[in-house]
């Protein structure tokens, strides 16, 4: 018996490689077109809410990846986004700030930190995985606070921005925010790729009924570690991100409160669906910059709004659009 075969309902969305495709690639090119568009406005900035927009976005995907598919609900991803953004910091500090060093530290270090954890972690199911990840990155905020030497609860400011060989090629926002939409669009390729293929079909297979996939001869266990480790390394890209952006590291980017947020931004925009990932931290983040614009105690409608959209829309802001075109095409139909 074939892997396709046990899990023929949970394939079927790859038999099916056009159906969303149209909606992404309108996202990214709206993102394409943006710096255009503030520039011809003279709302520079834009750049810089949207770089955070996608940084968020693909901290969210890394999520998106680990509850979406591998039914791995965990309360400590903000951990690794601040482990990234802490090599970035402390090498700097160390006057080393070049990509060809500071990525692969950023990777290295997030990567490795989700293994150690995983191996602990995946040792357990429901409630207890998600506190056990929670007391994780706990652990990881408080170390941060910590390190007396580079700004413990303060933070460290980050003097220069990453350079490629000596060339200060992110110190232009523009550029910046191309590379930025770069790697969110080869995140999101490549976490589309790995649901698609064999071992994104054994998470899904998993996630359903991990003791038949166990029958089967798959070491579940494996596979799942695999891709927290995965989903670490994409937390640690983002961290790298936005330690450039911001130019600061602080350890409050480990608080379980992050983690929260990036929960909500994959609820939001539609659990298990990657573009709903993107869709969910752009809404998520604007629609905070707006409230936050209106009135000082926007948070007192922010989380009621959160909550009420959460609890009563199947499929999140994806799944009301679906909902949307599927009525609009019934009445044209008829019409």
């Amino acid at each position: 018996m074939t892997l396709a075969a046990v899990s023929d309902e949970t394939a079927a969305p790859a038999r099916r490689p056009r159906r969303g495709v149209v909606l992404p690639l309108v996202l990214f090119a709206l993102l394409a077109l943006l710096p255009a568009g503030a520039l011809a406005l003279s709302a520079g900035y834009l750049l810089d809410l949207f770089v955070r927009v996608m940084i968020f976005a693909i901290a969210a995907l890394s999520v998106e990846l680990l509850i979406g598919h591998a039914a791995l609900v965990t309360f400590g991803q903000a951990a690794f986004v601040g482990i990234g953004a802490y090599a970035v910091g402390i090498l700097d500090a160390h006057e080393t700030n070049d990509l060809v060093v500071a990525l692969p530290a950023a990777l290295l270090a997030s990567g490795l930190f989700a293994f150690v954890t995983g191996l602990v972690c995946l040792r357990t199911k429901g409630v207890y995985f998600i506190m056990i990840t929670l007391a994780f990155g706990q652990m990881a905020f408080f170390t941060a606070s910590s390190l007396a030497p580079y700004g413990g609860d303060d933070g460290l400011t980050i003097h220069d921005r990453t350079t490629l060989f000596g060339l200060a090629v992110l110190d232009r926002p523009v550029a910046f925010y191309y590379v930025v939409l770069a790697v969110l669009i080869a995140v999101y390729l490549f976490c589309r790729a790995l649901v698609a293929s064999r071992f994104g079909r054994v998470l899904r297979g998993a996630k359903d009924n991990a003791l038949r996939m166990t029958t089967l001869g798959y070491r579940v266990y494996r596979f799942q570690l695999a891709a927290y480790v995965i989903a670490g390394m994409i937390g640690g890209l983002a961290g790298f991100l936005l330690a450039n952006a911001t130019e600061f590291v602080s350890p409050a980017y480990m608080s379980w409160q992050r983690s929260g947020e990036l929960i909500i931004m994959v609820l939001l925009g539609g659990l298990g669906t990657l573009h709903g990932a993107i869709v969910g931290a752009a809404a998520f983040l604007l629609l905070e910059e707006w409230l936050a614009g209106l009135t000082e105690h926007w948070k007192m409608i922010f989380g009621p709004l959160l909550v009420l959209v959460v609890v009563f829309v199947r499929g999140g802001l994806i799944g009301i659009g679906t909902a949307l075109s599927a009525a609009v095409s019934r009445r044209l139909r008829r019409g």
